[in-house]
């Protein structure tokens, strides 16, 4: 696995290697030896989602505080743009975003470290399966949600014309009404 940092301090992208031929591939998709030896993060998972979405669903831009989630994500089909947002006060990045083209072609996955505000889009027309891993269970009255759409944040979406929303996340605060993470003690 090959690691690749990102101009947020804590975020990377992770680029399994895969064994392809004729028949198929595969890939080792999480082992937690290679990724703390990798990543020098140690993650306990403690529960494993999968959403399927269809061509210009936007899902985001979310996060949990008091208990934060640190999250692994990959597309596993389709392709989707995945975004995530810095939350971290007194972090000199905080409101900044990065993008990355999670695919199942491409088999990149992203580590979004607690801290961080999270969301994607799907790009492919057949839709997208989406995977991702988290350090805290998601609890419902913890979940925050910040607008997609947010002038501050000026993120670069698809092109897609009418991105498809759920209602709280249509409903989301403004980054500078949000509720950040608490400044880091180190």
């Amino acid at each position: 696995m090959q690691v690749h940092e990102t101009e947020l301090s804590g975020v990377l992208i992770l680029e399994p290697k895969c064994f392809g031929d004729e028949r198929g591939f595969f890939f080792e998709s999480f082992n937690a030896r290679v990724f703390q030896e990798k990543t020098g993060v140690w993650a306990n998972f403690v529960q494993d989602n999968h959403s399927f979405s269809t061509n210009g669903i936007l899902r985001g831009l979310h996060y949990q505080l008091p208990r934060p989630q640190g999250k692994l994500v990959r597309a596993a089909t389709g392709s989707v743009l995945d975004v995530v947002v810095d939350m971290r006060a007194g972090s000199p990045t905080l409101g900044r975003s990065i993008s990355v083209e999670l695919s199942a072609q491409n088999r990149l996955q992203l580590w979004v470290p607690a801290g961080f505000a999270h969301g994607f889009q799907v790009l492919s027309e057949e839709g997208a399966n989406f995977i991702y891993k988290t350090t805290e269970y998601w609890v419902p009255q913890n979940e925050h949600c910040i607008r997609w759409d947010d002038p501050d944040l000026d993120i670069q979406w698809s092109k897609h014309a009418n991105p498809i929303v759920a209602d709280k996340d249509a409903r989301g605060m403004s980054f500078r009404d949000a509720v950040k993470f608490p400044k880091s003690k180190d």
